[in-house]
């Protein structure tokens, strides 16, 4: 099963316009033993039931189904999570993880060809093309000829492209901080070294 959770942008919810419920301690007449009113409290008995709808709606419920202990949902949820929260701290630099991921290869040194880059990153070419138009936009990276292959164009930082380049990766290192706040440095190494042999060791 393979489960895919790429960020959207949120889609706001319908508005439902609220009805209006009597108290029970107005509508409901005096009960005869006592002479206050039928009924188990009346504002407290529907301040209670919202309350059990508010449980019912937490998806934190969720936890304990089997869904929640298969790795492959697992490794998608944290994905999301850590991806959302990267996202919104790189807004202020004008980039996404994926934009960012294009402009750290470019600053590899390795002068990586699209065609590579679609192929390490597992995005569709016409995907880098437009990433590479983004970053070309804001200055930081060249399309130049690619020395092995004429038809082939390498993605090249500029000066600009490796300052923005440090900025991000000071922000994208808090977003881990945050994402991994849960591990202490020999947890984070070791779930490092078994996300590599999952992600790039070819499987038998």
């Amino acid at each position: 099963m393979v489960y895919s959770m790429e960020m959207t942008e949120s889609v706001p919810a319908a508005t439902v316009p609220a009805v209006s419920h009597p108290d029970a301690s107005e509508s409901a007449p005096p009960d005869p033993a006592t002479g206050s009113p039928a009924g188990i409290g009346g504002g407290a008995a529907v301040a209670a039931a919202r309350q059990a709808t508010e449980r019912i709606r937490d998806p934190d419920r969720l936890r304990d189904t089997d869904l929640a202990n298969e790795i492959e949902f697992m490794t998608a949820r944290a994905r999301s999570v850590g991806s959302g929260r990267a996202n919104t701290m790189l807004a202020e630099l004008d980039l996404r993880v994926r934009s960012y991921s294009v402009l750290s290869l470019a600053c590899s040194g390795q002068n990586p060809s699209q065609r590579e880059l679609a192929g390490f990153l597992s995005l569709d070419p016409s995907q880098i093309v437009a990433l590479v138009d983004h970053l070309e936009d804001l200055g930081a990276v060249t399309r130049e000829q690619d020395p092995r292959d004429r038809r082939s164009k390498v993605i090249v930082a500029t000066l600009a492209g490796r300052v923005l380049f440090r900025q991000a990766a000071a922000v994208i290192q808090q977003a881990e901080d945050r994402s991994l706040q849960a591990l202490n440095p020999a947890e984070r190494e070791q779930l490092r070294s078994l996300l590599r042999r999952i992600a790039f060791e070819p499987s038998p």
